[in-house]
Order: C-alpha cells, then sequence, then structure tokens
C-alpha cells in the first residue's frame, strides 16, 4: 500500500520521485505520538540509539513494511497437503 501510495504520487508530480519515509508515514498517522516519541529519545536513550532509531524512521515505509511481509510469507506461508 505505502509503494502504492509513492507510485501514485510520482506519477501525479509528473515524473518526480516520491518515497516517503517512516517518519513521513507516521506523522500522517498521528503527529503528536511521533512528536512525544522524538522528544522522549532525546531526553531518555543514548545518543547512539537516538541516531539509529532517527536513521531507521529515514527509511522508505515500503522498504520496511516489505521486507517484514517476506519474513512473515516465508515464516508462515502455505503448507502443503502432507504437511497439513
Amino acid at each position: 500500500m505505502l509503494l502504492g501510495a509513492d507510485l501514485i504520487s510520482t506519477l501525479e508530480r509528473g515524473g518526480g520521485v516520491v518515497i516517503r519515509s517512516l517518519d513521513h508515514d507516521w506523522t500522517a498517522l498521528h503527529r503528536d505520538s511521533i512528536e512525544a516519541f522524538k522528544a522522549w529519545l532525546e531526553h531518555r536513550a543514548p545518543g547512539p540509539v537516538t541516531h539509529g532509531i532517527e536513521s531507521f524512521l529515514a527509511t522508505p515505509g515500503w522498504a520496511v513494511f516489505g521486507v517484514l511481509g517476506v519474513v512473515l510469507a516465508f515464516l508462515f506461508g502455505r503448507r502443503s497437503a502432507l504437511e497439513a
């Protein structure tokens, strides 16, 4: 779904590539919670952890959930008739 939204936005801009990050997607869902999370990170987490989480939030949302979906599909995919 996130990849499709990025593709549609790219087409709407006439070819200007649009890639939304996890941070952008989270902000679109609930701005107050991402701001509270970032404030908590600044005050409670060590610097390297904060930097790592901010880097993770900068990755494309479709890439993160796509990889997670592929892993889950391999782990819990269809079983053959012999396994059932």
